[in-house]
């Protein structure tokens, strides 16, 4: 590709691919299988999130089956089962490392700005101009805590997931968990056993069921097309992306762990957090309707199972009764003295830290404006792995394969027109893939 119009002094590279998570090296090997010149900065090393920011029991929520990236499945002998952190982490090396990707590790990016017809992409250890750029640096690189946790009495510890490493880390004494989606169910669970009180705040959810009939939930919604929907066919985007990951666990019992169980294991329930004054939480009243409205949405969707079920040639031989509703005290308590509370786990969700892209792509919120992955006003920029990017499985491992394929497709289509000739075909004679 012709690079006439680069500043002089500094390396320059076709795509530089921000991150190197599995959404960044999926990208890279869509890329690779191109012959597009690329690099991949990453900030400490492969699969960094999940190496660093994750606690010691978790395990994905997908099941083995469906962990899979460009050219990279999952070869185990426990497909159904649930991968711990390190067996993450390893799967994501290996894939790296099987294809000799070009990552740059320890190579923390400062600032990236439009220059030159391209972006200028200044880093701790250097500097380089690309003529297109991917940002695969994660969704949820930092914690959304609400500002009031400023209002907790100076006894109260805060802690988010990312944090988090287990129970014997923190504070002896009564816990408040904020949040009820996967991690805030986990982190109750886990609390719970350890033999704390546990207090749980829930707002809007998504429950599902770890099996229906015999089979496995993410089974169900991938044999159904629930996990395909794209993000062009849906009625409102903006509110599919706000959507809270499904209270699920991944376990070698395969158990469902929803509210129901964690009463069951003396968790108690209280409406979404709203407020703290005088060493007090306030909490709404709406616990009701958000668990009616959890319930009806997963009875929806264990109906369109059935119906296909019904319909099949080879209906499920299981017979999993469909989940009793969610108990809810008549009058849930609105308050709580802060003084049986030790610690606060603000499960609260994670928002993007873009401070150092220098280019005016962001919404009020600070999340990227994109068009399935195309950046909005930014041309040759690209993001990866976002909730919904492309499809509902867009921020699932299993989701990236096919999103990295169409973002790089989109990306080798602007290299082509910006130079006027095909970029794979320029290099092709001399590639050969691993």
């Amino acid at each position: 590709m012709t690079r006439s119009h680069r500043p002089p002094g500094i390396r320059a590279v076709d795509v530089i691919v921000v991150g190197a998570g599995h959404a960044g090296l999926a990208v890279s090997r869509c890329l690779t299988e191109r012959a597009i010149e690329h690099i991949v900065l990453e900030r400490g090393e492969v699969a960094n999130a999940w190496r660093h920011e994750r606690w010691d029991s978790l395990r994905l929520l997908t099941p083995n089956w469906q962990s899979r990236l460009p050219g990279h499945r999952y070869g185990g002998t426990d497909p159904d089962g649930f991968m711990t952190m390190p067996e993450v982490v390893a799967f994501i090396d290996r894939y790296a490392r099987r294809f000799q990707m070009p990552v740059q590790r320890q190579t923390h990016v400062t600032s990236v700005r439009a220059d030159a017809g391209g972006y200028r992409v200044v880093s701790d250890r250097g500097e380089w101009w690309c003529a297109a750029i991917v940002l695969a640096s994660g969704a949820g690189n930092r914690p959304a805590i609400p500002a009031l946790r400023s209002e907790l009495p100076a006894s109260v510890a805060s802690v988010s997931p990312m944090g988090y490493r287990n129970p014997d880390r923190l504070e002896p004494g009564g816990v408040l968990i904020v949040g009820a989606s996967a991690s805030g169910v986990q982190l109750a669970d886990e609390i719970a056993r350890s033999g704390r009180n546990v207090w749980l705040a829930v707002g809007e959810h998504i429950r599902l069921p770890r099996t229906y009939r015999g089979v496995d939930i993410q089974r169900w919604m991938h044999v159904l097309g629930v996990l395909d929907d794209r993000y062009d066919a849906v009625d409102d985007i903006v509110r599919a992306r706000r959507v809270p990951s499904p209270q699920l666990v991944g376990t070698p019992e395969k158990s469902s762990l929803d509210l129901n169980a964690l009463q069951d294991r003396g968790v108690q329930l209280v409406g979404r957090l709203v407020g703290i004054a005088g060493g007090k939480a306030q909490f709404s009243g709406s616990l009701r309707n958000h668990c009616a409205m959890a319930d009806l949405k997963m009875t929806r969707l264990l109906e369109r199972i059935d119906a296909h079920i019904a319909h099949s040639e080879s209906p499920a031989a299981g017979g999993d009764p469909r989940p009793a509703a969610t108990r809810v005290d008549t009058s849930p308590r609105l308050g709580l003295d802060l003084a049986a509370i030790r610690t606060v786990v603000w499960a609260t969700g994670f928002r993007p830290d873009y401070s150092w892209l220098d280019v005016p792509v962001l919404d009020a919120k600070g999340r990227i404006r994109h068009d399935g992955g195309v950046v909005v006003d930014a041309p040759g920029m690209y993001a990866m792995g976002l909730p919904f990017m492309r499809r509902r499985k867009s921020s699932f491992i299993h989701g990236a394969e096919d999103d990295a394929r169409d973002v790089v497709s989109h990306l080798a289509g602007y290299l082509d027109q910006f130079s006027g000739r095909s970029v794979a075909a320029s290099r092709r004679s001399a590639f050969r893939a691993p």
